[in-house]
């Protein structure tokens, strides 16, 4: 590696990391999915000609929106939907009336025919009760439509569910924070709701959607409810949309630093931002962002980077999300993460790494979760979760926590991983589920970078290509790969991937000499 390429790699590194502190709320994409909801929920909020704008321009020539293999469904559901509430709003039945009718129209078409037909949904945040709000709006849109039938529920799903969680906003009861995030499938009767509690920024759930919900009305009239005013604040960051969510602070500071540092990146990092990511764990850990509950992603993550930074902090706040031999994201998870778990190894593991005498308090739950996670590979050496579309992310997660602290016994599900990754890149260089992206590009160089067998030919030789498919990818935008209640880029955290793989692979050509 030059001296000039080392530069310039450490300089962007440094660059994101002030970013971190210059945009504390995060860098994320914007929603189709949540911007939707604005559109149907906060006609008053500043931005809504740019939102209803940008759900035209993003509608595929299908009509749908969003991603393959079922991840259009939410995002084309709540576009639909909200162009539907524009249109019965009235106003002016012109070229515009027209232009939204044809978006609806075409949106409606797929709709019927994706939910006519059995349907594999992946594994999204408040899935079960979101379909089912929507596909109760659009049929109430659709009703005086002629020449236009219900569309129908899926098969897996009811309204069950979705009555019970209104019934309890409207009651005044308190609502589960986790349920907080989607608010907005309340819709009318979240508005002012009194067991619902903004945080003191002003967000509710950390969801421009959710925080959208429990204005209703009321919103538009006082203009200095602090709710609204964070609304605001959201819109003019992105200029109309907004994201699935904000903010994400100690997500993204956790991401970024883990990314950078576990590749070796000499980064300087202000003593204020180490902390406050200290000081958002509490006893029962960090979450994301403010208005979320704790997870024990957010929590293990944040624990890693403050070891790897030499500021560890005891990780026992995890215990809370110990679920046998596993840990759940949050307490009472349906479904178990495999990434989820490859970070809690992480935490632990560096913590001992930093601390030597705690082996005794954590060791046992240590070899406990390598077991667990080498369990969860798939016979093609990969893995896949529920936080991410790709299985280069998971693959990532669970490659290099099993290589830095799953023991010998970890070797081959190691070696497993890294020759899956040699087997699936692509002819161009890069690797990618559905294309290749410079994302799951960096995932991949990470596997065989960072994990033992790191010096076979073969995996520089995938490198070497892989870094050309990134130089000419710089730049560029990345696709949503993130699971939330719609598919997100969180911006800062994939680019501080692909910088440590490029850090990685100058590193490795100069040791090969």
């Amino acid at each position: 590696m030059s001296i000039s390429e080392a530069v310039d790699i450490t300089t962007e590194a440094g660059d994101l990391v002030t970013s971190l502190m210059l945009r504390p709320w995060g860098q994320v994409s914007t929603s189709v999915y949540e911007t939707g909801r604005l559109v149907s929920l906060s006609p008053w909020l500043t931005g809504h000609t740019e939102r209803i704008d940008y759900l035209i321009r993003t509608q595929r020539q299908d009509g749908a929106w969003g991603g393959p293999d079922g991840y259009g469904v939410v995002p084309t559901l709540s576009a639909t939907e909200g162009i539907l509430s524009e249109l019965t709003r009235g106003g002016d039945r012109g070229a515009e009336h027209a232009r939204l009718s044809d978006a609806a129209q075409r949106g409606l078409r797929m709709l019927t025919t994706w939910l006519s037909n059995p349907l594999d949904l992946p594994d999204m945040p408040a899935i079960e009760h979101i379909i089912p709000s929507l596909v109760a709006r659009i049929n109430q849109h659709v009703q005086g439509l002629p020449g236009h039938a219900p569309i129908p529920l899926p098969d897996a799903m009811s309204y069950d569910t979705l009555h019970v969680v209104t019934s309890r906003v409207r009651s005044g009861m308190e609502v589960p924070e986790k349920l907080l995030h989607a608010l907005e499938i309340a819709a009318e009767e979240a508005a002012g709701a009194p067991g619902i509690h903004p945080t003191p920024i002003g967000s509710v759930g950390a969801s421009p959607a959710a925080t959208a919900a429990w204005l209703g009305e009321h919103g538009g009239q006082d203009a200095y409810e602090p709710a609204r005013r964070h609304l605001e604040a959201v819109v003019r960051l992105y200029g109309g949309p907004v994201p699935v969510g904000l903010p994400i602070t100690v997500f993204e500071r956790g991401w970024v630093l883990s990314w950078l540092l576990r590749a070796g990146l000499p980064i300087e990092v202000p003593p204020e931002m180490v902390a406050d990511i200290r000081t958002a764990i509490g006893p029962v850990g960090t979450p994301a962002g403010p208005g979320l509950p704790a997870d024990a992603d957010t929590t293990s993550v944040a624990l890693y980077a403050l070891a790897l930074l030499g500021a560890p902090h005891e990780p026992d706040s995890l215990w809370g999300f110990r679920s046998g031999t596993h840990f759940s994201t949050w307490l009472n998870e349906q479904g178990v993460s495999v990434s989820v778990n490859a970070h809690v190894l992480d935490a632990f593991g560096e913590y001992i790494r930093c601390r030597p005498a705690a082996s005794s308090r954590y060791g046992q739950a240590i070899a406990e979760l390598a077991a667990w996670i080498r369990d969860h590979q798939q016979p093609d050496g990969s893995w896949t979760d529920r936080w991410h579309a790709s299985p280069y992310y998971a693959t990532v997660s669970c490659a290099l926590a099993l290589d830095a602290f799953g023991g010998d016994a970890s070797a081959e599900a190691v070696r497993a991983a890294a020759e899956w990754t040699l087997e699936t890149q692509r002819p161009d260089g890069s690797w990618g589920r559905w294309e290749g992206t410079a994302e799951e590009t960096a995932y991949a160089i990470q596997i065989l970078l960072l994990t033992r067998g790191r010096t076979d030919p073969r995996r520089l030789r995938a490198a070497n290509r892989a870094d050309a498919y990134l130089s000419s990818t710089a730049g560029g935008d990345h696709p949503p790969l993130w699971h939330d209640k719609d598919l997100y880029v969180p911006r800062a955290v994939t680019r501080a991937a692909v910088i440590a793989s490029s850090h990685l692979i100058r590193q490795a050509r100069a040791e090969a000499g």
